[in-house]
């Protein structure tokens, strides 16, 4: 990954107000699912054992809240929304086949989906703007939403943190976090070969 999107870049760029705002915008608003969530975290985790940006504590207490903060506009977005907010024409950056592999992932899932969804690219950031447009409790919503923003932000965070003090990783960072959005992309072929096996059996 290169460009503007690089997470180093967005962080050295932006610091900790950027990974707070990627973080928000890819976990509740429609437009951030191109936004790199989970390299961003580790890198973050990587940074944070040099010495390079916020010390963890303050990583592992903000980046939550921008979680699931994110995730409650998402389902304030779909609640007020409805169904309409899916119903969009494709462009550039919109795919109606994004909301139809969420909307699979959710249906299968169920409320756990939030839990799930937070480790799932693409379906992570329509997951909560679908809770909020099929009305699920919000008490029910917000408790899972903060246990998979913890989870999801802690755990990605420590995990580049903790390997950031590994001599080879910490001088082969770049690798590290192109190997990371490669596995955060595996949900994703996964979610894409069960829909194409599905529509081949109905077929």
């Amino acid at each position: 990954m290169s460009g503007f999107l690089d997470p180093t870049t967005l962080i050295n760029t932006f610091g900790l107000v950027g990974i707070m705002a990627v973080l928000f915008a890819e976990t509740g608003l429609l437009v951030g699912f191109f936004l790199p969530g989970d390299s961003l975290l580790f890198t973050a985790g990587l940074l944070a054992a040099g010495g390079l940006v916020a010390p963890l504590w303050v990583l592992l207490l903000l980046l939550p809240v921008a979680a699931v903060a994110g995730n409650l506009v998402g389902y304030w977005i779909g609640r007020k929304a409805g169904p309409a907010v899916f119903h969009r024409p494709d462009s550039r950056f919109f795919k109606a086949e994004y909301v139809d592999r969420s909307q699979a992932f959710f249906d299968r899932n169920g409320a756990r989906t939030i839990v799930v969804a937070r480790f799932v690219p693409v379906v992570r950031t329509f997951a909560a703007v679908m809770a909020g447009a099929s009305r699920m409790d919000l008490r029910r919503f917000a408790l899972y939403s903060v246990v998979g923003g913890v989870a999801w932000a802690v755990g990605v965070t420590l995990l580049g943190f903790w390997l950031g003090q590994v001599a080879v990783v910490r001088d082969h960072v770049e690798l590290f976090v192109l190997g990371v959005v490669v596995l955060s992309l595996v949900p994703v072929a996964v979610e894409v070969l069960r829909a194409r096996s599905g529509s081949r059996a109905r077929g």
